[in-house]
């Protein structure tokens, strides 16, 4: 997948390849910097112009971004794996009864935040199960014996403590959440995040990824984003690719997320996160997509989404995750020197030396941000929680990167 990085290089990439005048005109649209239509971005993803794709995004995000390409350097605490929800893909959730299920003490939260300290770590990524207590009577007992009535209560508890006695900055995924506990967390979390995944109420249906899901509804899960811009919480969220999907189903989810940030503009990245066959799950014989099914959709997610987004990409889940660079990303997530991705154990993260080299290989910088971005940090200080606004501003640069990080 060679990019072109001239825009007249690219256009007679598009004219020499292109035959759909449809297609053509939607990719000069983005070529000039102006928005498509949502029935442009049908076309598109139906085309098989990969290469014009990718370098259109490229370019877009050349012009916007520059040659930066950030992660964040985190700890990874899985506060519980026991979940209400049980999706067809997932390997980290338990039942309560399972050798392995967990609801972290304290005491280990606390040792897990220390040794991302240790390992100059600026993020706390607080992973959990969604709200398991309104389904298990046991998680609810558990949680009156730590004195807590609610996984969430116990989040927001564990979030101050780890900032108060590492200085850490957490971010926080447990799932949809009500407006109240989403301004509950605010005051302890640098920013906070919800998959998607994607729009489609068909994936809930019998038979689908999220038939026994409940919290996986993409009405309640729109309605978290869009409470959490109304709160001024820079948020992430982004779509899982190869559940079942039509590609018409990720440009819709893609334009719904857009439709949301336009209105608050709260949202800080967009995550293109592939979907692994996980052994012992009901999808452990599904297919996975490819290397170009997911560049396809970073470089949709940039067309549509323009220059100003943070578009994402994990590369631990993977080989060929240099290619995403070609495709439109100017971020690489969050990267652990210490633990493990407990949602996908299976793929352990590139060491951050190797990531560096690799990102260079390709002509771009890398550096470390924290959970916040740095134009949010700049340019967007009344997103900052009002409790952390001093405290992250002495951590960055003038330009948001992390004091002394790459």
């Amino acid at each position: 997948m060679s990019i072109i990085s001239s825009k007249q290089g690219i256009v007679d990439l598009i004219e020499d390849n292109e035959t759909d005048s449809e297609i053509r005109e939607a990719l000069y649209k983005s070529l000039d910097g102006r928005e498509i239509k949502r029935e442009d971005a049908y076309r598109l993803i139906r085309s098989n112009n990969l290469q014009a794709l990718m370098s259109v995004a490229s370019m877009i995000r050349d012009d916007s971004k520059g040659k930066c390409i950030t992660y964040s350097r985190k700890i990874f605490i899985p506060l519980t794996n026991i979940c209400r929800n049980r999706c067809g893909y997932c390997s980290f959730r338990k039942e309560p009864d399972d050798n392995d299920a967990e609801i972290m003490k304290p005491s280990k939260v606390l040792s897990f935040a220390k040794a991302g300290n240790k390992a100059h770590c600026t993020e706390a990524l607080f992973t959990l199960g969604e709200k398991p207590e309104q389904k298990y009577p046991e998680v609810n007992e558990e949680l009156k014996r730590l004195g807590y009535n609610s996984t969430l209560e116990y989040l927001r508890d564990m979030c101050e403590m780890v900032i108060n006695k590492t200085g850490l900055l957490p971010h926080s995924n447990p799932g949809v959440m009500t407006k109240s506990e989403l301004a509950d967390l605010k005051e302890v979390n640098a920013s906070m995040g919800l998959m998607l995944e994607n729009v489609s109420d068909r994936l809930c249906d019998k038979g689908g990824p999220h038939e026994f899901s409940p919290g996986k509804r993409p009405k309640l899960r729109l309605t978290t984003i869009e409470d959490a811009g109304q709160l001024k919480i820079p948020f992430t969220t982004g779509l899982l690719i190869g559940i079942g999907e039509f590609p018409e189903e990720i440009i819709d989810s893609l334009y719904a997320i857009k439709e949301i940030n336009e209105k608050y503009g709260h949202i800080q990245e967009i995550i293109i996160q592939n979907f692994k066959a996980k052994p012992k799950t009901p999808m452990e014989s599904y297919p996975e997509p490819n290397v170009k099914d997911i560049a396809k959709t970073i470089a949709l997610a940039r067309l549509i989404f323009l220059g100003k987004m943070n578009i994402q990409a994990p590369p631990n889940l993977s080989k060929e995750y240099s290619a995403y660079l070609s495709a439109g990303i100017n971020d690489w997530g969050g990267i652990s020197p210490v633990t493990k991705d407990f949602v996908n154990p299976e793929a352990p993260w590139p060491e951050i030396k190797a990531l560096k080299r690799i990102t260079e290989q390709k002509g771009f910088e890398l550096k470390a941000r924290l959970p916040i971005y740095p134009e949010f940090i700049l340019n967007k200080a009344g997103l900052l929680p009002k409790s952390l606004k001093s405290y992250i501003i002495s951590l960055v640069d003038d330009e948001g990167f992390v004091k002394g990080g790459f």
